[in-house]
């Protein structure tokens, strides 16, 4: 017998910071009505804040990988008329029901080459992988969907977040999407790509407003690799997808390496995929590590700007150290040559760029995102500041307090011509959570309102602003 014919081990949180502190998983769902406000919440900010996140269901046994393994929680925020409500929920899985109903782990982290046999989880589950969609949430055509990494999401009851089902778009869209598709402000379409181990290794879709498919999934052509692509950006003429040098190696998983290998001597290329069908434009450079981008759009010379975080390295997910700092690049794409021109925009620790969605696909001016504090000692995944910079002067301002723990900021346009930036906030020394709410035209100058969440909120990832419809 080896070690992976019988259920591996748990995982101690001892020894994985991502299962303690703010990371700390959240087993309670619950739904309050009516909770604290603190401050002035603005009547006109009517809508829903939704995140989703890493959040094991049961202590996860084998391996736990932050932020790539954890079963998905999706929380919600109701603002209206200045009140507030919350609710959160788990999404159900075809995995995750198999586990409430053992009252146990049955499947490990992604790192761990193990699989439940049908005398644990049945025949139709046997040998299986478990779905994630832990990483982001959207909603496009009359569904509401928690997003996985290229795989196909989960469609959620808009009131109460209940499970209904795996969504393929009835069948159109059968191995998923990306867990950052873009919705093009101007004609309501969503743009996604996916990746895959098997060719095509890239495929791309759009989805129109009423959820009906409007491109059907097509093949990018020139790629011979199966890569790891977490993020695109969109333009009013290309799906802007980079594809850096992360390369799926089943062959060393097997040998007890990595699944993902960095192979940087490959260089970084970024796909120019037109709307149109037209042929793929590839642009190259030296190799570079990106998780999110910011936004793009088309400049009036032909060439494409692409705003991003950029790191040396993908870090953790390999086994490597994680890189020192990132930095906010502009990135400048010639489709005609090939070539790709990056300027450095601040460097800092930083990630979860974040723009005024209104403005996907369009020239934007502000990008936000969450920060370290020079000389913090920070978890992965963890920070301890908010920082927006200003794209025409350079400058970048800062809100943060090393006591508090700051989720990705998201843009909350309101029913008047106010905007604002919302947070999930956690104090470290308590635990508690609140949802912060900064004025869109000084967020420097602290939360104007802050609502006392009824538990604490583990740190996580992606959310969305809905506006009330």
């Amino acid at each position: 017998m080896t070690a992976f014919d019988e259920l591996p081990a748990p995982v101690d949180p001892a020894t994985n910071p991502h299962l303690r502190g703010v990371f700390e998983p959240q087993r309670a769902e619950i739904d309050v009505v009516e909770l604290e406000v603190q401050g002035e919440l603005p009547t006109t900010l009517r809508g829903s804040y939704l995140r989703n996140g890493p959040n094991m269901r049961f202590d996860p046994i084998g391996s736990y990988l932050y932020p790539i393994d954890g079963d998905a929680m999706v929380h919600r925020i109701d603002l209206d008329g200045g009140r507030a409500r919350y609710r959160n929920a788990f999404v159900r899985t075809p995995a995750l029901v198999a586990e409430e109903a053992a009252g146990r782990a049955l499947w490990p982290g992604i790192m761990t080459p193990y699989r439940p046999g049908p005398e644990l989880v049945g025949d139709d589950l046997a040998y299986s992988d478990r779905d994630l969609p832990d990483i982001n949430v959207v909603r496009h055509g009359g569904r509401l969907l928690a997003l996985a990494e290229s795989a196909p999401p989960f469609r959620l009851d808009p009131a109460d977040l209940r499970t209904v089902c795996k969504e393929t778009f009835d069948g159109a869209v059968p191995a998923g999407l990306t867990a950052h598709p873009k919705v093009d402000p101007a004609t309501g379409e969503m743009f996604s790509f996916c990746y895959s181990l098997e060719a095509p290794y890239l495929t791309w879709t759009a989805i129109g407003r009423d959820g009906v498919p409007t491109r059907p999934v097509t093949t990018v052509d020139g790629l011979d690799a199966p890569v790891m692509i977490h993020d695109m950006a969109l333009t009013a003429t290309y799906l802007v997808v980079p594809v850096c040098p992360l390369v799926f190696d089943i062959a060393a998983a097997m040998a007890g390496g990595s699944v993902l290998q960095w192979r940087p001597e490959a260089g970084t290329r970024i796909a120019l995929i037109p709307r149109d069908g037209a042929p793929v434009r590839w642009c190259a450079d030296e190799a570079f590590w990106m998780w999110h981008t910011a936004n793009a759009y088309d400049a009036g010379d032909g060439t494409v700007v692409l705003d991003y975080v950029q790191w040396d390295h993908p870090g953790v997910v390999t086994g490597a150290q994680e890189p020192a700092a990132s930095t906010l690049v502009r990135a400048v794409l010639d489709p005609a040559t090939g070539r790709i021109t990056r300027t450095e925009v601040a460097r800092a620790g930083m990630e979860f760029p974040r723009i005024d969605d209104r403005l996907i696909g369009r020239p934007h001016r502000q990008v936000a995102t969450v920060g370290e504090s020079p000389g913090a000692d920070l978890v992965g995944g963890d920070a301890d500041l908010l920082r927006w910079y200003d794209l025409d002067t350079g400058e970048g301002i800062t809100w943060g307090d090393p006591a508090l723990s700051f989720g990705e900021p998201v843009h909350l346009p309101a029913d008047d011509e106010a905007h604002y930036w919302g947070c999930i906030v956690t104090e470290r020394g308590d635990r508690t959570s609140w949802f912060h709410v900064f004025d869109g035209e000084d967020p420097a100058a602290g939360p104007r309102a802050r609502v006392r969440l009824p538990h604490r909120v583990p740190a996580g990832l992606h959310g969305a602003w809905l506006p009330g419809e």
